[in-house]
């Protein structure tokens, strides 16, 4: 597979397959928002686009980095683990996940991705025998430590089912994000967020974007393991 790692301003032209990758914390918390029952979740060009969504659709969650006025939720894994949204629609807006995901919401193809459904994602990358795969690093302009370590993997794990995760997990952990994190520098932090976020394949399914009329969204899609992995698994 060739893999290329670039940042959103390095996006020149619209990819094939595109993997968005945000640890710390936008993908993590979509994926623990499926976790805790959300339906779908629409990715917002904006803060006033989220808030427009939220006022057609008052039944709908919208989130974004940080607590504020019209916004149910925050960008927090560990706040978010004990919200019931059961059935119900996520409107997400954060600083770098949601642009680099509507940075190539033209791809054939894209997977909202960090190290909970990592496993999940190159599954697809597998199934769909993608040779050519654009990894998108979200944060710090393309050189967040944790966007990279957790991409890499990823692409490693598409061609290696067995790869070892120990030293991408080792680069997120002590990457500056998680710094800012545990010191608290960043708001509506939870303590448990860096562990959360540096959970291996919490999840059994990854998250794929398309259009869906003029919106954006996110699903889960949940991938049969292969032949070979049930056949061990069973003896």
């Amino acid at each position: 597979m060739d893999a290329r790692f670039l940042g959103i301003a390095e996006l020149v032209e619209v990819p094939s397959v595109a993997v968005v990758v945000d640890v710390m914390r936008a993908f993590t918390v979509a994926a623990w928002a499926f976790g805790q029952g959300a339906e779908k979740i629409v990715l917002a060009e904006s803060l006033d686009e989220a808030l427009a969504l939220k006022a057609v659709h008052p039944d709908w969650v919208a989130l974004k980095d940080g607590p504020a006025a019209g916004f149910d939720a925050v960008n927090s894994p560990g706040l978010l683990r004990s919200v019931d949204l059961g059935g119900r629609t996520v409107v997400q807006k954060t600083t770098a996940g949601t642009v680099g995901a509507l940075a190539v919401k033209e791809a054939s193809l894209v997977l909202c991705a960090g190290f909970v459904v990592a496993d999940a994602t190159a599954r697809v990358l597998r199934e769909r025998e993608c040779n050519s795969v654009t990894f998108v690093v979200t944060g710090e302009e393309g050189r967040a430590e944790e966007d990279l370590a957790c991409a890499e993997y990823i692409a490693l794990r598409a061609a290696e089912a067995d790869a070892d995760a120990a030293e991408f997990l080792r680069r997120a952990r002590e990457s500056r994000a998680a710094a800012e994190l545990a010191e608290g520098v960043r708001q509506g932090v939870h303590p448990d967020d860096v562990a959360l976020c540096v959970e291996l394949d919490r999840f059994p399914f990854a998250m794929v974007a398309a259009l869906e009329d003029s919106l954006m969204v996110l699903r889960p899609y949940v991938v049969a393991p292969q032949t070979d992995e049930v056949s061990s698994e069973r003896s």
